[in-house]
């Protein structure tokens, strides 16, 4: 079911993708080269980044993975399956950008495949795949606060810090900027930081005061303040498991989770007492 649904979002993300990007994405001419980017680009870093959680200790061809061979590297932890077409869309660019960066920086790829490990590993070996691989994990999903969309990829500092998220399919410039930004290199751009509050581990999405698509403007701060309590309590009904909060965050486009926060925040106004169970499952990240 979790696939059908993933093989559908995608599906239509990356049409959407494939029709507004004007040809092959653009490389860097390598790292010798004169900054990258322009006045006009914005590379943005979430503020008080926190450490990426571990992976499984065995890839997919049982070799050791260590984040302590990640020292000193960006790495980029790529969630992707096989049968996900944006993924294999992505796959040639990373092994570029893997060659490209070489010992500065490490991808590694978390596939989501409900095949075997064995399948994957001839996947990787006819795609000459050059970084490492291993299987996603419900923990390991969990850990990095639930992957709604394949590709995501998690951006690592130098120092083991989750700093960035790009979910679906990106020009690998995006890429090639934020790898030059962390490794001290020249670029052309700006930097900026935000405070995370969902948008890299959805367990943040309790530290929010605005949420996606639900309107608070003229809440007292006491009833902005409970509706958001409540936001952070109640589950949504959609069949994701999360919280109101979270779903907001992870699916801007939910017409459940939107339709109950809307209500949420009526019975609110109105001083109405809620008519739904708070959350008692774990939420993901945590």
């Amino acid at each position: 079911m979790r696939r059908l649904l993933l093989t559908t979002i995608l599906t239509v993300a990356f049409l959407a993708v494939a029709y507004t990007m004007t040809g092959a994405p653009a490389r860097s001419t390598g790292q010798s080269a004169p900054p990258v980017g322009d006045s006009s680009s914005v590379i943005r870093f979430v503020k008080d980044p926190q450490m990426a959680p571990p992976l499984p200790d065995r890839d997919i061809s049982g070799a050791v993975v260590s984040k302590a061979n990640w020292t000193g590297k960006v790495v980029l932890v790529n969630f992707w399956a096989t049968w996900c077409p944006p993924c294999r869309e992505e796959v040639p660019e990373l092994i570029s950008l893997q060659r490209q960066f070489k010992d500065q920086l490490q991808i590694v790829g978390i596939s989501e495949d409900d095949d075997t490990a064995a399948n994957v590993s001839r996947f990787a070996k006819q795609w000459r795949i050059n970084y490492p691989i291993v299987m996603a994990t419900p923990e390991v999903i969990s850990a990095y606060g639930g992957v709604p969309a394949l590709p995501t990829t998690f951006v690592i500092d130098t120092q083991g810090r989750v700093v960035g998220k790009h979910a679906g399919l990106h020009p690998m410039d995006t890429y090639v900027l934020e790898i030059r930004a962390l490794l001290g290199l020249p670029v052309e751009a700006r930097i900026e930081t935000f405070a995370d509050t969902g948008q890299l581990f959805l367990k943040n999405a309790v530290n929010a005061t605005e949420l996606p698509g639900v309107n608070l403007t003229g809440l007292t701060p006491a009833q902005k303040k409970a509706a958001l309590h409540r936001l952070n309590a109640e589950s949504c009904t959609c069949g994701c498991t999360l919280t109101l909060s979270q779903c907001r965050v992870n699916d801007t486009e939910c017409p459940v989770s939107g339709k109950i926060a809307e209500q949420v925040v009526k019975e609110v106004v109105h001083g109405i007492k809620p008519t739904r169970a708070p959350q008692t499952s774990k939420p993901p990240g945590v």
